[in-house]
């Protein structure tokens, strides 16, 4: 199987809307962050250490040990302010 990536907001604007991408035993959020930057480009600079991105495992927020099972929605967006 196969989890779905997603993007939204500025990151969707400069990633694209997401993809598919093989599921890996053990993938954890932080992992899956990790691998994305390596690709480099634009997935480097969006997705950095660092940088303010929040995670999102089957539209439960999460952080960097969150496990990512095989068939789960991953997205990765910016930080919501609001007034």
């Amino acid at each position: 199987m196969a989890i779905r990536l997603r993007f939204f907001a500025s990151l969707r604007e400069a990633l694209g809307p997401g993809e598919e991408l093989p599921a890996a035993p053990g993938l954890t959020l932080g992992a899956l962050r990790r691998q994305l930057i390596a690709r480099g480009g634009a997935y480097a600079e969006r997705l950095a250490e660092g940088r303010a991105v929040r995670g999102a495992v089957d539209q439960v927020m999460a952080d960097d040990a969150t496990p990512v099972p095989d068939g789960a929605e991953v997205a990765f967006f910016p930080p919501v302010t609001g007034g």
